[in-house]
């Protein structure tokens, strides 16, 4: 469950490892989570993420994760892992730190508002695509939410602070509230693909309708709360309404794995011309409009994140 960690590293500042001595500027912050915030910080003209924590043996535990699923790919474990350390922070106190690998790329939230809705169901599907990876190399990523997801060029996914990702079958490690299916009583706290599933419904909500979710979250006694009513907003929001049987699918845990899911929502994106009606939402517009290259970017993107 997320709480607020307190160290805050301002934009300038420049960390340096007490025992390695890695020098990284702090660009800005990333994501916040249960023990410990995310920030953009550079390195000779490299971008690169940031983990601080305030527990070392918390972030250990973080960083055994990600040793062992670099162990998994077959292209080494730079993709993950790239320095681990410790810091002063500005309250003189030491904390530690881990660095990974990092696209450029902006927020969910802000990539949609300066591209437009219309490249929602992309990114959607990108988004899928990152989780089946995971999924299929037997973990789940378990802290899914709109500020632990960055969007870069042509719609392209990452994922922000694996502090949630957990291996199949184990108690999810960390997780956001709103997005967790058990806050919903829809299911366990048991880390399987459909977890992951059931926080991509809910971020779908939250990216269309973030204050009618929040108003409800406030409305609702802890044990009346359902995806019924997740449904019902889903429905009420035109961009929304045309995924809601998916939604209401994930939610359910209908789907076996984000490669499932993922499937579903790409034939949503190919029946967009023969469901096409003049009230339709502007996205599905934009995507009878950009038809070749949305989808043929989104296949290119979709299999590499599966190689």
């Amino acid at each position: 469950m997320a709480t607020s960690f307190k160290v805050d590293l301002r934009r300038g500042t420049v960390v340096t490892g007490k025992w390695k001595h890695g020098r990284y500027r702090v660009e800005r912050l990333l994501g916040e989570g249960a023990n410990g915030k995310v920030y953009l910080v550079q390195r000779d003209r490299s971008w690169f993420a940031l983990k601080v924590g305030s527990d070392a043996v918390d972030l250990q535990s973080e960083i055994n994760v990600l040793q062992s699923m670099a162990k998994q790919k077959q292209q080494g474990h730079d993709s993950f892992l790239y320095d681990v350390d410790d810091l002063y922070g500005p309250d003189g106190r030491e904390y530690p730190f881990y660095i990974m690998r990092y696209i450029l790329g902006t927020t969910l939230a802000d990539y949609l508002k300066r591209q437009g809705p219309e490249w929602f169901p992309l990114v959607g599907l990108n988004l899928l695509g990152k989780l089946s990876k995971l999924h299929q190399e037997g973990w789940v990523f378990g802290d899914l939410k709109v500020e632990n997801v960055l969007v870069a060029d042509y719609g392209h996914v990452e994922l922000v602070d694996y502090g949630g990702v957990t291996a199949a079958g184990k108690s999810i490690r960390q997780f956001t509230e709103i997005y967790d299916r058990g806050y919903w009583n829809e299911g366990s706290r048991q880390a399987d693909p459909r977890y992951d599933l059931f926080s991509f419904a809910v971020l779908c909500i939250q990216l269309h309708e973030p204050k009618r979710l929040h108003q409800l979250t406030k409305e609702l006694l802890p044990q009346n709360r359902s995806a019924d009513d997740l449904i019902r907003i889903a429905e009420a929001n035109l961009a929304l309404r045309p995924v809601a049987g998916w939604l209401r699918k994930a939610f359910a845990g209908q789907f076996a794995d984000a490669l499932e899911g993922a499937d579903a929502w790409r034939q949503l994106m190919h029946r967009r011309d023969t469901h096409r009606t003049p009230g339709m939402p502007g996205w599905l517009k934009g995507l009878a409009a950009g038809t070749a290259v949305l989808l043929a970017t989104s296949a290119f993107w979709l299999l590499r994140n599966m190689m």
